[in-house]
């Protein structure tokens, strides 16, 4: 019984180490999840194609604009990377998702660099569907650093959706429709910038 007593009077003694430590440990946790830039549609204006994004609220870290890197201890400077705190080309991502939008997407990974979307049916063509597999490859813009995979299925007239072929070069137009816009995007920024 006295064994019991002494854990139970240790046990008071540590609780409020213990939800010391959780309470820190998870503000940090919390606190290393913000940051980055919030971007909201806006309508377009004269000449512009696809969703456009504007910046809103966007949060600064204790540490200033770019917070600290742990790995150097130096400050980051604002836009030194391409990435834009993901994990594959901002640009190419974001011009991506502009130019898929009309389709609804199922998965996003933006640190993977995936984007994979639902079936979609035309409405001038219902009886045929497609979907969309994107591939951002890596962090520079360039051509090959995005992969698109079309995939189209046709109605067969009782309910059924068989795999059909898909034009020759639909892949390549996708790729280029995604290039196109995310070349527009880096201009747009630069003449921000400017």
């Amino acid at each position: 019984m006295f064994q019991f007593v002494e854990n139970l009077n240790d046990m008071k003694k540590t609780t409020p180490v213990l939800a010391v430590a959780t309470a820190a440990l998870l503000s940090f946790a919390l606190g290393a999840c913000s940051g980055g830039k919030v971007l909201t549609p806006r309508k377009r204006q004269a000449g512009e194609i696809g969703k456009q994004y504007e910046e809103i609220n966007p949060r600064k870290s204790v540490f200033g604009e770019g917070g600290i890197d742990f790995g150097t201890g130096t400050k980051k400077q604002p836009g030194a990377d391409q990435g834009g705190g993901i994990g594959v080309n901002s640009y190419l991502w974001r011009a991506s998702l502009d130019t898929i939008a009309f389709m609804p997407v199922t998965s996003a990974d933006p640190f993977g660099g995936v984007i994979i979307t639902d079936w979609f049916s035309p409405s001038e063509t219902p009886a045929e569907r497609f979907k969309l597999n994107v591939y951002v490859l890596g962090r520079a813009l360039r051509a090959d650093g995005i992969r698109v995979s079309v995939f189209r299925q046709v109605d067969d007239g009782t309910g059924n959706w068989r795999d059909a072929t898909v034009e020759k070069d639909a892949n390549r137009k996708m790729e280029d429709a995604i290039l196109t816009r995310a070349r527009q995007l880096r201009n747009e920024t630069r003449l921000q910038q400017n």
